[in-house]
């Protein structure tokens, strides 16, 4: 597929994902208001975003699956409506229960959204330019990201508008998008019987949500060593161990298990677990810190994240284009790692008072690590997978990342509640005791405080509180961002396919190949369409004329265009190379035919390609298909090619004459083959076009000698080639005074025909080479010019020096 058709195809994906995104985003930095609206504290903060990303998490691996059981483009589409569905939901919650289930509901779509990008993407594009098109995706990413917050703000600080619009503004964007998927993203539908594992779905979701239960409570409702936690965790590992059962003997499993034979996708699954909890927990909490430890609006709070997000798009943006260019990926990897390690470590000692533009350059480190292993991890692992297990690796990378922030969001989060408690109990004997008690009330309330309904004192104690729990909650992560690095340095760099997955499916999983001609239809369609030209050179059988097939989905994408490839003879030709290719000369298709001769490829839409067709022992052929929006059929019909070999021997004796120069040119006088003969005076040549062919044989004492031959088609020509053996005339042209140097000999035969000319060298000598027997003139010049007269028997040397001097000498 071109750049412009990949892009179109993408526009609606795009779309979507943006429409998703900021929906998810627009409501970061209105949710301490939002949570106070709704009479919520900071474990409803907790849970408002654990939800989504539980249920998110959890629906990852089926929604892989199903990507590679069912329609990707319906898949996708059902995903955004689920997802808008939780949008408008949440818009109209009265309380935190209503609000945490519509964030659940918003999971489900989120989830679907976020496997089906990387899924879809990975099945269109190439490995190795997916790095550009990933770059897009991390743009779309990092505007949704920076425009959400800044949109929010502004719609939170409007009186007239407040929270719950900012839930319903990207549902005119979702309509937009589903109407524009509808029209540009045209996938195959891979039909075939399909058994969903449900089991292993409701097991795989039981344990990792009974996980995130137990997290999400722990140290609020009860203690983390307790009879509650040692029963959910029990509980969690049992699921567990149920769900590894079922999957080992599911037919379609959700996460087959074989993957994790891979080292790349264990090690990258790993990786993405790591990566999930330093990005999930070091970014949810900046909107706290900019609005309760520095007193900023929400508008602000977007605009302070600034650095975060074009950290983000420059790294994902530039590390894609990159790697399209040079198929290197680990690199990146190694350098996002430590650029997270850095950023996070930097940001856990912020506090409430820290210099802005400190936090800024910390968070921009932080982007640019994100933003070099998010996009990069998923691309190692979808290099290593079958077209059949694209969504399901897909999906594993991207599950265990959602459950890495689920456990860092649930567990850090019940951390900074303890941490923000434990400075500000440090820090209260600051106070006097009037503003104690007031102090006392504002912390122990457990809803997220109104700052500015606070005296100035006990504001900035609060917000010094909150700024240096919330920095612990960086510190933290950082040693767990370098385990996602250490992990990295065990990853091996496979160099990065140039075939996407349906053009590998393409050639794997074709279907059934078209109706086939029979021979003797094939020789006749030869026959009807070859000729011969004025030379009476034999015509090139060329290939079959196309025909429009039944319609019926492809394997590959786009339109299919299937055939057989057949010899002159109508036998199939097996492994064959079929390459379609469009008018500009840039390659969309290979294919290599089957035993019975069929081949499948895709034109991306409708249009005039060329067909290239080319196997061992035949002639390559290339024609012309036109697409018109449907499946086609297009036979080849490949030229055999025939043999020429034969024997140089000299005349009259009969004796092989090794070392032969043979040379075959067509009627044109284009070289077709050349080589020496062996030992024996033997010579052969293979993959001959059949026609007529000039052989030419030139040896040492021998006169040159051309034969016309007719190539036969069908197997290997013979020649016989007799050279006459060649008189050498040889000698030197003196004067008075020695051999005389640069002198022109010409040699005339009987009836004044020139034979030959050559110049003297500083000896003096010069020679003639295969001349028939009979009489010659041999003419020297340099002095006045002598002719002599010279009989020439028929083989041999004749030696003839000839003597030159003026007059009177």
């Amino acid at each position: 597929m071109t750049h412009r058709q990949i892009m179109e195809a993408l526009s609606g994906l795009l779309l979507g994902m943006f429409a998703a995104i900021l929906s998810s985003t627009i409501v970061t930095n209105a949710l301490p208001e939002i949570v106070g609206d709704l009479g919520g504290g900071q474990s409803a903060y907790t849970w408002v975003v654990t939800a989504s990303l539980l249920t998110m998490t959890a629906s990852t691996p089926l929604w892989g699956k199903l990507a590679d059981l069912f329609s990707k483009k319906v898949l996708v589409q059902i995903a955004l409506c689920v997802f808008v569905l939780g949008s408008v939901v949440a818009g109209l919650a009265q309380n935190p229960g209503m609000l945490i289930g519509a964030r659940a509901i918003q999971g489900l779509g989120a989830g679907g959204l976020s496997a089906l990008a990387q899924i879809i993407m990975a099945a269109m594009i190439s490995p190795r330019e997916r790095g550009r098109y990933s770059g897009y995706l991390g743009a779309t990413f990092a505007v949704a990201t920076v425009g959400g917050p800044l949109l929010g703000g502004v719609i939170t600080d409007t009186s007239w508008l407040g929270w719950r619009w900012c839930l319903y503004v990207g549902v005119p964007f979702a309509v937009v998008a589903l109407l524009v998927l509808q029209k540009t993203l045209h996938l195959p539908l891979l039909k075939r019987r399909v058994k969903v594992d449900w089991a292993g779905a409701f097991f795989v979701t039981a344990a990792v949500c009974l996980l995130l239960v137990w997290v999400t409570f722990a140290d609020d409702k009860y203690a983390w060593m307790s009879w509650q936690t040692a029963a959910m965790v029990g509980g969690s590992v049992v699921l567990a161990l149920v769900f590894l059962f079922v999957e080992s003997r599911a037919a379609e499993p959700i996460i087959p298990l074989r993957l994790f034979r891979n080292r790349t996708i264990t090690l990258a699954s790993l990786a993405s677990l790591f990566v999930g909890i330093a990005m999930f927990a070091g970014t949810v909490y900046f909107s706290q810190y900019f609005q309760l430890a520095r007193d900023k609006s929400p508008t602000m709070s977007g605009v302070m994240t600034i650095p975060m997000i074009g950290g983000l798009f420059v790294s994902s943006t530039v590390s894609g284009i990159v790697i399209t260019r040079t198929g290197r990926w680990k690199s990146w990897l190694l350098a996002g790692g430590v650029l997270l390690t850095a950023g996070l470590g930097l940001l856990g000692t912020m506090r409430y008072d820290t210099p802005y533009w400190h936090i800024g350059v910390f968070m921009a480190l932080m982007g640019l690590g994100v933003g070099m292993m998010m996009q990069n991890l998923v691309l190692c692992t979808q290099n290593q997978v079958a077209p059949g297990d694209l969504g399901a690796a897909s999906s594993v990378v991207t599950f265990f990342r959602s459950l890495g922030g689920a456990l860092g969001v649930s567990v850090l989060g019940s951390v900074m509640s303890s941490r923000i408690s434990h400075y500000a109990q440090d820090t209260i004997g600051q106070l006097g005791p009037r503003e104690r008690a007031a102090a006392a009330e504002a912390s122990g309330s457990g809803a997220i405080p109104d700052m500015d309904l606070l005296p100035p004192s006990i504001r900035t104690w609060l917000e010094s509180a909150y700024g240096h729990g919330i920095a612990d909650i960086f510190l933290y992560v950082a040693p767990i961002a370098l385990l996602a690095f250490l992990v990295t340095l065990f990853i091996k760099e496979v160099p990065l396919r140039t075939t996407g997955a349906l053009a590998q499916a393409a050639e794997e999983t074709a279907g059934a190949p078209a109706p086939q001609p029979s021979a003797e239809d094939a020789v006749n369609r030869t026959a009807d369409g070859a000729g011969a030209d004025a030379t009476g050179t034999a015509a090139r059988p060329l290939s079959a004329v196309a025909g429009t097939a039944h319609a019926e989905e492809s394997a590959g994408g786009g339109f299919p265009v299937r055939g057989a490839v057949r010899g002159a003879d109508g036998a199939p030709v097996p492994r064959a190379a079929v390459t379609l290719i469009s008018l500009g000369g840039r390659q969309l298709g290979r294919s290599v035919t089957r035993a019975d001769g069929s081949y499948a490829v895709d034109a991306p839409g409708a249009g005039s390609y060329v067909l290239i067709a080319a196997a061992d022992g035949h002639q390559p052929q290339a024609s012309t298909v036109v697409v018109d929006g449907e499946p086609v059929t297009h036979d080849m019909l490949l030229g055999a090619t025939g043999g020429l070999a034969g024997t140089v021997r000299t005349a009259g004796t009969g004796l092989p004459v090794p070392d032969a120069m043979v040379i075959v040119t067509d009627v044109r006088g284009e070289l077709l083959a050349s080589g020496s003969t062996g030992e024996q005076g033997e010579f052969a040549f293979t993959e001959l076009a059949p026609g007529a062919v000039t052989v030419a044989v030139n040896a040492a004492g021998h006169r040159p000698r051309a034969l016309p031959v007719e190539v036969d088609g069908t197997g290997v020509t013979r020649v016989e080639a007799d050279l006459e053996t060649g008189a050498r005339v040889r000698g030197v042209v003196r004067t008075p005074h020695g051999p005389l140097a640069y002198a022109r000999v010409t040699l005339v035969d009987a009836a004044g025909n020139v034979v030959g000319t050559a110049t003297t060298g500083t000896d003096g000598a010069y020679a003639f080479a295969d001349l028939d027997g009979g009489e010659y003139t041999v003419i020297a010049t340099g002095y006045p010019p002598v002719a002599t007269a010279l009989t020439v028997t028929g083989d041999g040397t004749d030696d003839h020096d000839i003597e030159l001097a003026h007059p009177g000498q």
